[in-house]
This record gives structure tokens, C-alpha cells and sequence, in this order.
């Protein structure tokens, strides 16, 4: 007890001495706290401007996220009775935009109001499969397994059907630029509840035209298996890269899978986005580690079984180099050209995946009152004249009337003209070309 009662004596007279002695030291921690605070409050303020700044800035170029977030759903029970598996990964790689599950069902402009794909405006490949027979692997093709070309009732298309267990590359002379887009419409059919759960529909950017993987290559894999909700996946692969990205999503697809559907891809470097129809599914900034090494795109498909006539069929694929923002070329350079705003075939009905690009011109139009455009379309040779020729103009009102029905745009800052065939920019007689000739304009007045 007496040893306790000393160590306590000793101790409060230790502290006793050790607050007079630092008196001075503590007022100067408590200035500098004072002044900590202080410095914190200014950041605060200057991140909160920031913030502000960077929202005003969304409004006008339309870069802010106005999307909610994914619901996770559970997984449905496989036939047997087994919990099926999300094969999830570290999710903070991946981000997903925030997008809800694609809509299923028809799509209208106002569903694509806010859809933020623009095409790249230097078409390399096109193909749509208009010179291919019925029945044969489509010309422009490569694979190590099969496939033919196919009809679908209530189509205007035509299809190219992959065999399972194939690779498909399309023939190209170029090497993929650092941005560029891809596009194509893709359908299954046929799915049920029995539809395999192995199913793999790739989509791969890869090192080079061989007909398997390589060493480095970044892909989005699609499973329209029915009796799970299974999403689609993303995942990467580069030579001495010790963190690669693979993921998930738990939102359920199927209805969708079981629809039409329209692919797009957005490559920025190192920037990977994918949409499927309005809906964008990734967006991922370093998924393309080393940009240098991805020079192609193929498709591989597996898992569909032909005897229950489940296929995988494409069309219109489309590959063109972007990079340029359409917006401040507009206003640079007072006119774009684009032929990325599609339409039905002979048709003014514009194709809704379009409404990136329209979405653009309103932005110009909404950042500056004063700016009034002429829009002008054009057609490839397809057809007589007289018809391309009203055919254009139908098709430049179009677009107009959606900038005024669906954005709200002034009508009074807009006219239209069409041009039909007569100011061709490629070469008629071939695929590639007709696709560039099939063009719109915008023009400041």
C-alpha cells in the first residue's frame, strides 16, 4: 500500500512539473490545430466549388452521371436445384456507369435521350452482308470453326449465323487505332430454361487476327443462359500486368438477351466502354493496359447447342476511328460531317442508337443561343436519284424534328436540305463506300 501511494505522489507531482514546464509547447500545438482547421475549412470550400464548377460543366457537355444505380438480384435456381454462381470479382475495377438492366421491348428517341455513344467519324470496315449468299461464310470473314449467312422473318437484314466453338475475325488491313468505336446488332435465338449455362458470346480486342486468344487481349463475355440471372462479364489479360480485371454484374439480362439487341464500344486508349441499346454496361479506365498491343477485334462464340436451333447471329458491323469531339469541332470549325446517324433502310426513320451524336448538336446548341445550323443528308446510289433525293431531305427533317420534339431546340434556329447522291465522299460500288456516302451534315449558319 505504501509503495502504491508513493508512485501515486510521484506521479502527480511529475505532471504537476511537466504542465508548467510545456505550457508554451501546448499553446503552440493548439495554434497549430487552430490553423489545420482552418486549412481544412478552405479545402473544403475549394472542393465544394469544385464540385460546382464541374456540375455546371456536366450540364452543358453532358458528362455528369444522372443514372441510378444497379439493383443486385439474387440468382435464380439452375435445373438442379444449385445456386448459380456471379463469379464476381474485386468490384472496385469496374465501373459500371450505374446503369439499370437494358429495357427490354421497342426503343423510341426519348428512351435514347440521354444514351452518350458517338460513333468514331473515320469509317475503316463496314459490313452488312448485302454482297454474301444465303447459306454461305460471309466473304470479309476468317474463322477456325463455321458459320453461314441467314434470313430472319420481320428482318430486312442479313444475319451471320457462328457455329459454336468458333472464332470469327473479319478481314482487315489496318491495325486498331488508339480510339476508335465498334458497333453491331447482335441476336440469339431460340433460347429456353435448357439453354446451356457454358455459353460464351466474346467480344475481344486482341493482340493480333489469329483464330484463338493471345497474350494480351481485353474482352466483354456475354451468357443469355435463362434459368440464372447471369450478366455480362468483363476481364483483361496483359503480359506483366500483376492486377488484372475481371467482373460481373448481377443484374438480370435475360429478357434483354432474348430481344434484338445493338452493341456499341468506345475505346479511348486506355478507356474501354461497352453499351448494350441505350444502356452503358462498362466503363472501365484502365482496362486497355498497353493500347500498343491491341490491334484487332474478333468474336468468339460457344455453348449454343444447333440441334435445339439456338444461334448467335450478327449484322451490320461497324468499325471506325474516333477521338474527335464532334461538339468543339462544330464550333471550330463551323461544320461536321458524321455517318454515324442511322436510318431504316430507304427510310427517314432514324435508328435510336443515333441519339448520341443528335445529342452532341443539342449540347452546341444549347451552349451558345445564337448558333443556328443547317442539317443536310445525304445517300449513296442506291435507288434513282429523284428518290435518293427526297429520301435525303426526309432524312435531314428527321433529324431536325428530333433535335426540336425530343431536346426542345428552337425550330427557327434549324433548316434542312438533302443532296440525294449527287456529293458522294466514297465509292458507290462497294460497301464501304456506300456507308460513307450515307452521311449527315451540320453546317452553321
Amino acid at each position: 500500500m505504501k509503495t502504491s501511494i508513493q508512485l501515486i505522489t510521484t506521479l502527480f507531482f511529475t505532471f504537476a512539473f511537466c504542465a508548467g514546464g510545456n505550457a508554451q509547447f501546448f499553446k503552440k500545438l493548439a495554434k497549430k490545430a487552430e490553423k489545420a482547421a482552418q486549412r481544412t475549412v478552405e479545402r473544403r470550400v475549394e472542393t465544394e466549388t469544385s464540385k460546382k464548377t464541374d456540375q455546371a460543366l456536366d450540364s452543358v457537355l453532358g458528362t455528369g452521371s444522372e443514372r441510378p444505380q444497379i439493383p443486385e438480384t439474387q440468382q435464380d435456381q439452375g435445373p438442379s436445384g444449385q445456386q448459380g454462381n456471379t463469379g464476381n470479382g474485386p468490384t472496385p475495377t469496374v465501373d459500371n456507369g450505374g446503369e439499370s438492366t437494358p429495357d427490354s421491348g421497342p426503343k423510341t428517341l426519348n428512351v435514347y435521350s440521354k444514351f452518350d455513344f458517338v460513333p468514331g467519324d473515320k469509317l475503316l470496315y463496314f459490313d452488312d452482308f448485302s454482297n454474301d449468299f444465303i447459306g454461305d461464310f460471309p466473304s470479309k470473314w476468317n474463322t477456325n470453326g463455321g458459320g453461314e449467312m441467314v434470313t430472319i422473318d420481320g428482318s430486312s437484314y442479313k444475319w451471320f449465323a457462328i457455329n459454336p466453338g468458333s472464332f470469327v475475325v473479319p478481314n482487315t488491313d489496318f491495325n486498331l487505332p488508339e480510339e476508335y468505336t465498334i458497333e453491331l446488332d447482335l441476336r440469339f435465338l431460340n433460347l429456353t430454361g435448357q439453354t446451356s449455362s457454358v455459353i460464351e458470346a466474346q467480344f475481344i480486342l486482341s493482340e493480333n487476327a489469329n483464330l484463338g486468344y493471345t497474350q494480351s487481349f481485353a474482352l466483354t463475355d456475354l451468357n443469355p443462359v435463362q434459368y440464372i440471372a447471369a450478366g455480362p462479364e468483363i476481364r483483361n489479360k496483359f503480359p506483366g500486368d500483376s492486377d488484372p480485371i475481371r467482373n460481373q454484374m448481377r443484374s438480370d439480362f435475360r429478357k434483354v438477351y432474348k430481344e434484338e439487341m445493338h452493341i456499341s464500344i468506345a475505346v479511348n486508349k486506355n478507356r474501354y466502354r461497352f453499351w448494350i441499346n441505350e444502356t452503358k454496361i462498362f466503363d472501365v479506365p484502365q482496362l486497355i493496359k498497353n493500347p500498343s498491343k491491341i490491334n484487332n477485334f474478333k468474336i468468339f462464340m460457344k455453348g449454343l447447342n444447333l440441334d435445339k436451333n439456338e444461334r448467335m447471329l450478327i449484322s451490320n458491323l461497324k468499325i471506325a476511328e474516333g477521338g474527335v469531339d464532334l461538339r468543339r469541332k462544330l464550333i471550330s470549325e463551323g461544320k461536321i460531317s458524321t455517318n454515324g446517324i442511322l436510318f431504316d433502310s430507304g427510310s427517314a426513320n432514324i435508328k435510336p442508337e443515333s441519339m448520341g451524336i443528335i445529342r452532341q448538336i443539342y449540347q452546341v446548341l444549347q451552349q451558345d443561343s445564337a448558333i443556328k445550323l443547317k442539317i443536310v443528308g445525304h445517300t449513296d446510289s442506291d435507288g434513282d436519284d429523284q428518290s435518293n433525293l427526297v429520301l435525303s431531305e426526309k432524312r435531314a427533317a428527321a433529324v431536325k424534328n428530333a433535335l426540336v420534339s425530343v431536346y426542345g431546340v428552337d425550330s427557327s434556329r434549324l433548316t434542312s436540305d438533302g443532296k440525294g447522291e449527287s456529293e458522294p465522299v466514297g465509292d458507290n460500288s462497294t460497301i464501304d463506300g456506300k456507308a460513307q456516302n450515307r452521311r449527315v451534315e451540320f453546317i452553321k449558319q
